[in-house]
């Protein structure tokens, strides 16, 4: 077999596990209840659009205005959440990276999680940890999107921009990917918003409806 890509570049949330219905947005919502009691509550659309554009930090810091105390606080809930559950990969995509890797890939992720979940989410489903992971604990210049995970990767496996694949399902991957000149793929299996769907297929270079047709591409069937 000869992959067609020797590195993939994996955003984790929503992309290989299914995070954000069950962790990120009950989470979220809790900290916003004791935080902005008199607000009205985001819904899961609003949220996942306001993830998708202007990202989460920005929904964070620049629309919600958390001081840095409350943002502690948001954190604070956010890791008893993902502490108490191991989320699931989307059904084919840990045998996909699995075959990606024995056949001589390069799995790396680049998330909004912290590495110890995915280290933990990779061990539990994948049975391996991947050969580089770029998390939350990062400072924030160089957290997706900004360019230093990608430039980071390239550089440590001595890889060319065309010799990697960016797969995510959000427009800070896309942003990330393009800032760096490699190839981005959209993961639209976890789409429900038409919008997000829309613009995702406009912008990505390759969109992917469901995960059977991310493994035929990308191990070449």
């Amino acid at each position: 077999m000869v992959l067609k890509y020797k590195c993939l570049i994996l955003d984790h949330d929503d992309t290989g596990v299914k995070s954000t219905p069950g962790i990120h947005y009950p989470s979220f919502v809790e900290a916003l209840k004791y935080l902005r009691p008199s607000d009205k509550l985001i819904t899961f659309e609003d949220f996942v659009r306001y993830c998708f554009n202007p990202g989460f930090s920005s929904l964070c810091k620049d629309i919600i205005k958390f001081t840095e105390k409350e943002q502690k606080y948001q954190q604070a809930v956010w890791k008893k959440y993902t502490e108490s559950t191991v989320p699931d990969f989307y059904e084919l995509f840990a045998e996909t990276i699995q075959e990606f890797k024995k056949q001589g890939g390069i799995v790396t992720v680049v998330s909004h999680s912290e590495r110890s979940r995915i280290e933990r989410d990779y061990s539990i489903h994948c049975g391996f940890v991947p050969d580089a992971i770029f998390g939350w604990e990062l400072p924030e210049h160089q957290r997706k999107p900004h360019p230093y995970p990608i430039k980071e990767i390239l550089k440590r496996f001595n890889l060319q921009e065309t010799e990697a694949l960016m797969l995510d399902d959000l427009k800070p991957g896309l942003e990330m990917a393009r800032s760096c000149h490699v190839d981005f793929a959209a993961a639209g299996w976890s789409h429900s918003i038409p919008e997000i769907k829309e613009q995702m297929k406009l912008e990505s270079k390759y969109y992917f409806e469901t995960v059977e047709q991310f493994n035929q591409f990308i191990l070449c069937k």
